[in-house]
């Protein structure tokens, strides 16, 4: 190996390491709120849905929806009587998608969260 190939190794090593890179999970996005007051939390998500207030805890749900593109399966070319002359995939479809974010708050403060649904992630 030549002096002079090896940045370009080097350089071409770095750049597949970071394409493999993943960024945080929502787990670990989320912690970040733990002790945080709720003026925070709501700076940073946005309105909540719902409030609910039990036991001395607040809780903050939100939700977040997402519409995705769902391409059918590419029908076959032929039918039962040989080939389909002029034949097209039909259309995509479209899904909505949802995660609820639910947040407890005990003295002003988040002390846990929790989440469900398909769009979480």
């Amino acid at each position: 190996m030549s002096p002079s190939s090896r940045p370009i190794l080097a350089t071409l090593a770095l750049a597949a390491l970071a394409a493999c890179a993943q960024g945080p999970t929502l787990d670990q996005r989320l912690s970040t709120f733990v002790g945080r007051g709720e003026a925070d939390l709501v700076a940073a998500l946005g309105v909540p849905v719902r409030v609910h207030e039990a036991e001395g805890r607040r809780f903050l749900q939100f939700e977040q929806r997402h519409s995705l593109m769902v391409a059918p399966p590419y029908g076959p070319p032929y039918g039962p009587w040989g080939p389909r002359f002029g034949y097209w995939a039909p259309p995509p479809a479209y899904v909505q998608a949802s995660c609820e974010l639910t947040f407890a708050l005990r003295d002003q403060r988040v002390e846990s969260f929790s989440y469900r649904g398909e769009a979480c992630g």
